[in-house]
């Protein structure tokens, strides 16, 4: 960043980590505050099919050739670099300083920057930001963050600053308290999320939800919200609680703005229904966490209704907490291998369901089309197919369905 002139020290940032739903959370702020107005980077990760998703204005991702011409200009920096024997910057930290120039250079109002991983040593921890969000802490990437979640939790409480208003989600005590310790030390004030309530009116469906929000002293009623899914609803308010932040520093949603932008909210990935004649939705519940929180929205809006379930997990992902969250109402499950070398013992996925649902078929289809080609052809008229899993299995699956 020195090398590159410390373009991330031009920005105003909302930083945003946590086990799960910090990618809800980052692409919320954004479209709401880009909706209000403003001009807003997205910083986030993975991505479904291109690298280019990663990086948005407005909803807008970056032009190939720009994005091209910015890692031809980072790759002479790191030339620099290693001619004076430093180690070659990792691929995240290179997409992380791509993002801080695009956005200087573009002269967003407000850059929202989801963590990779963790938060103390990720490369997006360079910033000083205006609000800091943890959304979640669970076990995830033991081997790198701790193995248990005080420790996951000290490694995400990272990216809190000095006097910097924090936003703390639902998560286990014993995760909380290591975030307030910490925020305490640094006197950075948490976020008394009790101030923000958002209710289900009605029961949910695949297309989204009937909400009423209690939000800034004001009460919206019946609202639209275009993210299904009950783990959506502490998503939208932590959203709803760094934007209240903000307002000090001159971002305002007003309720009307609120209202008309959340009806059009659509996240790729997240119970996106990609066909509808049979039902097809897919879902990246890539950890046991995210398969946990599936599970329960799928029963909230489908209620018995049965799946056949397709699913493929990296082979650092626990496969079986997480099936034991998606058996519920699945009549047959498929595996498939996910598109990545990270996935050699992908077949492994299917001894973990015969070891939970002895009573259940499992199918092993390598092949991720013929996968979501025999999904479909199993399907009786009542079913729909769930496919799941890592990111490298949706790429390919959902470009089936949605890139002619």
């Amino acid at each position: 960043m020195e090398l590159m002139g410390n373009p991330e020290k031009d920005l105003k940032m909302v930083h945003v980590a946590g086990t799960n739903g910090k990618g809800s959370v980052t692409y919320l702020i954004a479209s709401l505050l880009s909706a209000a107005g403003y001009r807003v980077g997205r910083f986030s990760s993975p991505h479904l099919h291109s690298y280019t998703e990663r990086f948005t204005i407005d909803g807008q991702e970056i032009k190939l050739p720009r994005f091209k011409a910015y890692l031809d200009h980072i790759e002479e920096q790191v030339g620099q670099l290693l001619r004076v024997g430093k180690e070659h910057p990792t691929e995240f930290e290179i997409m992380t300083a791509l993002a801080f120039q695009y956005f200087k250079d573009e002269e967003v109002e407000l850059a929202v920057i989801e963590v990779g991983l963790g938060g103390v040593y990720d490369s997006t921890n360079v910033i000083t930001p205006l609000v800091s969000v943890i959304s979640s802490v669970g076990y995830e990437h033991t081997e790198v963050l701790g193995s248990s979640l005080e420790e996951i939790a000290q490694n995400k409480a990272g990216i809190i600053k000095t006097g910097i208003p924090v936003v703390i989600g639902s998560m286990p005590e014993e995760a909380r308290k290591i975030i307030e310790c910490q925020a305490g030390a640094l006197n950075a004030p948490c976020f008394n999320l009790d101030e923000i309530k958002v209710t289900l009116v009605r029961r949910p469906d695949i297309q989204g939800q009937e909400i009423d929000i209690d939000w800034a002293g004001q009460r919206i009623e019946r609202v639209h919200f275009g993210l299904a899914g009950n783990y959506q609803l502490e998503n939208l308010r932590l959203s709803l609680a760094a934007i209240m932040l903000l307002n000090e520093s001159g971002f305002i949603l007003t309720p009307q703005v609120l209202r008309d932008s959340l009806s059009h909210l659509k996240f790729p990935g997240r119970l996106e229904v990609l066909s509808r004649q049979p039902l097809v939705i897919a879902d990246a519940a890539h950890n046991p966490h995210a398969a946990k929180a599936l599970g329960e929205s799928l029963n909230s809006i489908l209620g018995a209704k049965k799946k056949i379930l397709l699913c493929g997990y990296l082979d650092d992902k626990n496969a079986g907490e997480a099936l034991a969250y998606l058996g519920e109402n699945t009549s047959r499950c498929i595996v498939s291998r996910p598109e990545s070398d990270r996935a050699s013992k992908w077949n492994r996925v299917a001894d973990e369901w015969n070891k939970i649902y002895p009573g259940t078929s499992c199918y092993v289809q390598e092949d991720i089309e013929k996968a979501v080609s025999l999904g479909v052809q199993l399907l009786d008229r009542e079913e729909y197919l769930l496919i799941t899993g890592s990111f490298y299995l949706l790429d390919r699956a959902r470009r089936l369905f949605t890139i002619a």
